[in-house]
């Protein structure tokens, strides 16, 4: 079992309680933030005092005054907050445009943001290094009592419902069926691969533009989640019961099924004037689902929108933050949709941010406890060491190639 920080015991005999730093974002295009000031109110009112950083939440129309009105200090730069705080809380990994951190933390405090350890091993090293106790808020286990802590899920809303409007804002058709005294309009066709969060939500929202939907997941637990939102579930002719871990997520299929995987995909597109792909890998890059030869199979002026492009793109046509036309059609590679919704993405993280600051820190007294699920899967770092066992060995892994 893990020891609990020395700083942690200091902080339970004095009886202080938790100090929560709330950082500006530095990561290009990043617009949320961390706390807005409704869940600071509430922190407040649970014993935590916050620090916030001038302009922290300018960007998602939170201005400071609204932070001091709720409670918090608002001070001029990053680094007098991170000298108070005990946890530093930010949405993004807490680089800047150069890949640097700015501000980490005073050694022995503790760090919390979406800091995908797996596939950010200069972040891991850089905790380790500072001394910090770093957690991400992406290893939230998926269990019924940290489901309000669930901000993948929260987020993949969001970018499900806005990936679907880009979807029918570049679309040269109508979404809706229309009849005119023009003649009648025929409603769009649209394709989403992945049934997680986000592809569930892009299926509902096509749904009510209008659009004919069809989705395609290897997981066949999902069709009854597809067809209960007026989708029609496409699947393969194989029985895949290993195809999702035991969170649920998706598992990486073996090169056969791939290829079938393929061969499926390839057979809808030539049919769908909009492809919405969502497929991700846990702490592995997307799979590639849209070779560039099958993205012309679809009709000329189609439009695919790749969420996976942050991590590389489900299409091998994919630019990362970009818009490109191959054979035709738009592909859209979009990294900072959820900064299009900067008010109500920051408002939904915000709250699950809480939740774990309150599971964290009961009315506000930090009490590290190792035996606790949520606090044991999100802990990246403690102590000067990796304790996140699959970034440990991975980090071993390539160290050792």
């Amino acid at each position: 079992m893990l020891g609990t920080d020395s700083r942690a015991s200091a902080l339970r005999v004095r009886g202080a309680y938790l100090r929560v730093g709330v950082l500006t974002e530095t990561q290009p295009g990043e617009r949320r933030v961390a706390l807005t000031p409704e869940t600071v109110k509430n922190l407040v009112s649970h014993g935590f005092t916050v620090a916030v950083q001038s302009g922290a939440g300018d960007a998602a129309s939170f201005q400071d005054q609204s932070y001091r009105d709720a409670g918090a200090e608002v001070h001029p730069s990053a680094e007098a907050v991170a000298e108070l705080a005990d946890i530093l809380v930010r949405v993004s990994g807490p680089w800047d445009k150069d890949g640097v951190a700015p501000v980490w933390g005073k050694p022995g405090s503790m760090f919390l943001s979406f800091l995908m350890p797996q596939t950010n091993p200069g972040v891991v090293d850089s905790l380790v290094k500072h001394q910090i106790t770093g957690f991400s808020m992406d290893l939230i286990p998926r269990i019924t009592r940290a489901q309000r802590m669930d901000a993948l899920s929260a987020m993949s809303t969001i970018a499900g419902y806005k990936a679907s409007l880009l979807a029918a804002a570049r679309l040269p058709k109508f979404f809706p069926l229309l009849m005119t005294a023009a003649g009648t309009v025929p409603p769009a066709r649209v394709l989403v691969i992945g049934a997680g969060v986000a592809g569930l939500q892009a299926i509902a929202t096509c749904k009510r533009l209008g659009a004919t939907v069809e989705a395609f997941d290897v997981r066949p637990a999902v069709k009854e989640q597809v067809e209960s939102l007026g989708a029609k579930f496409v699947s393969m002719d194989i029985v895949l019961d290993d195809a999702q871990d035991a969170s649920g997520y998706a598992k990486e299929v073996s090169g056969d099924t791939h290829a079938k995987e393929l061969d499926l995909i390839a057979s809808r597109l030539t049919r769908n004037d909009v492809v919405i792909t969502t497929a991700l890998i846990p702490g592995r890059p997307a799979p590639v689902l849209i070779t560039r030869e099958m993205v012309g199979k679809m009709p000329r002026g189609g439009v695919i929108v790749d969420l996976a492009a942050p991590n590389g793109g489900n299409c091998e046509a994919t630019v990362p933050g970009e818009e490109v036309v191959a054979d035709g059609v738009t592909v859209c590679g979009p990294l900072h949709l959820l900064s299009e919704m900067a008010h109500d993405s920051s408002m939904m993280y915000s709250k699950n941010v809480a939740e774990f600051l309150m599971n964290l820190a009961p009315e506000g007294q930090l009490k590290l406890d190792m035996e606790d699920q949520i606090i044991r899967d999100t802990m990246v770092t403690h102590e000067g060491r990796i304790v996140h066992e699959p970034t440990r060995l991975l980090m071993q892994k390539e160290a050792g190639s």
